[in-house]
């Protein structure tokens, strides 16, 4: 099926990339809906084409509306926002339109020069997007659309409460479009009050990976797992790997474990500036940099051509977070590798994450690595409090009182 066949104009065809031969599925489904003027609630998996899903309709919108509407595109982090721009600005240029990118880490009064070209499709995380709006540095009037990228996320990072005030400043009549890869609960009850009868488009079964991707699960010492990793990338040749960690240190730590061993690595987290985000993933792209560790604030919107592995050096806490995580291989049609490092630590988060997958996802061993460490009993290591003790220990105010008295001859 062409993209032709999506009513999409002749000028939008010709204006896609040559390797733009026939829609995905999701863009096959999303579109004529999108196109329609209907909401939309749009399930799909990373790396299936959900950007060009909802922003060809756009683009379509703009280019027969010149100069009459708006459309803006809520992300959760600014390197998201910077991809997608990106992507739909390959279009845009194609039929005189403008995308940009609204995030932080970038000069306000930049943007606010290039505002006042009224671009027609705004890109923003909430945070910036708020600040703009409330300056009154963007029109409202001409906004109708408004699609929530990646609308799990933007719930489980705390986005929502910023998103709400975005809404109230927001014309009431809009097309509102909502794209996720997964559909917990909380997202369930914001569909009902955000979107408007809207048509439900599943490109695949909810909260599930993609075919394409391989899993591997190791259970290993959690002391043990910086040489589990070190080993993986050796005896395995992987020549790009993308490691999620959870915290910004342990990231900043696994790089100079992973650096003393020979391999170049790099981290990718909040502590560093726009400037060094943009560097460092682009020497990862361009594979001048083999390993790039990353947090899971700073890993979405990370797009990888073909990137062949993915590793889990942590579990992660939320369950959604595993799906988005290694999603990020196996993109666009091609094959991955996906590995978890898990320890008996982590064997609640592993719980969760196969209720949600509806999978096995069964443990193996990895040679040279033998588990010795035991599973957790729930029971605290720590001997019982003694209560009177302390109830005492409270009582006493002066230093005087802590005291050892000598025994009286």
């Amino acid at each position: 099926m062409p993209f032709s066949s999506l009513n999409l104009s002749a000028k939008l065809v010709a204006a896609l990339p040559s390797q733009f031969k026939t829609p995905t599925e999701i863009q096959t489904l999303a579109i004529p809906a999108i196109l329609a003027n209907n909401d939309v609630l749009a399930l799909a998996q990373t790396g299936t084409g959900k950007t060009f899903a909802y922003g060809l309709p756009l683009l379509e919108s703009a280019a027969l509306n010149a100069g009459m509407h708006r459309a803006v595109v809520m992300v959760p982090t600014r390197e998201l926002a910077i991809q997608v721009s990106a992507a739909l600005a390959s279009v845009a240029h194609n039929m005189n339109l403008r995308v940009m990118a609204l995030c932080g880490g970038v000069d306000k009064a930049e943007q606010l020069e290039l505002l006042s070209a009224k671009p027609e499709i705004l890109v923003a995380t909430p945070g910036r997007l708020l600040d703009l709006l409330n300056d009154g540095a963007i029109e409202t009037d001409g906004i109708d659309k408004l699609v929530f990228d990646e609308a799990d996320r933007l719930l489980e990072m705390g986005f929502w409460p910023d998103v709400q005030r975005i809404l109230a400043l927001l014309p009431a009549k809009r097309q509102s479009l909502m794209f996720s890869a997964t559909l917990p609960e909380q997202l369930e009850q914001i569909v009902a009050n955000v979107l408007h009868k809207p048509a439900v488009v599943k490109a695949h079964v909810a909260n599930s990976v993609v075919e394409q991707i391989e899993e591997r699960l190791y259970l290993v010492n959690k002391g043990s797992k910086t040489q589990a990793l070190i080993t993986l990338i050796e005896q395995q040749g992987w020549e790009q790997v993308l490691v999620f960690i959870g915290a910004r240190d342990n990231a900043d730590a696994l790089c100079k474990k992973l650096t003393k061993a020979g391999i170049s690595v790099a981290a990718l987290h909040g502590d560093k500036s726009q400037g060094e985000r943009e560097q460092v993933l682009a020497d990862f792209k361009d594979k001048k940099v083999q390993v790039l560790i990353a947090t899971d604030l700073l890993a979405r919107g990370i797009h990888v051509e073909r990137l062949p592995v993915v590793v889990n050096f942590e579990l992660p806490a939320n369950p959604s977070v595993y799906v988005h995580r290694v999603g990020r291989t196996a993109r666009a049609g091609e094959n991955g590798l996906a590995v978890s490092l898990v320890c008996h630590g982590e064997s609640e988060y592993l719980a969760a994450i196969r209720q949600m997958v509806n999978r096995e996802l069964p443990l193996q061993a990895l040679a040279g690595f033998p588990v010795t460490d035991k599973p957790s009993t729930g029971e605290s290591k720590r001997p019982k409090r003694d209560k009177q003790a302390n109830r005492r220990t409270a009582r006493k105010t002066s230093a005087k009182q802590f005291q050892v008295k000598k025994n009286k001859r």
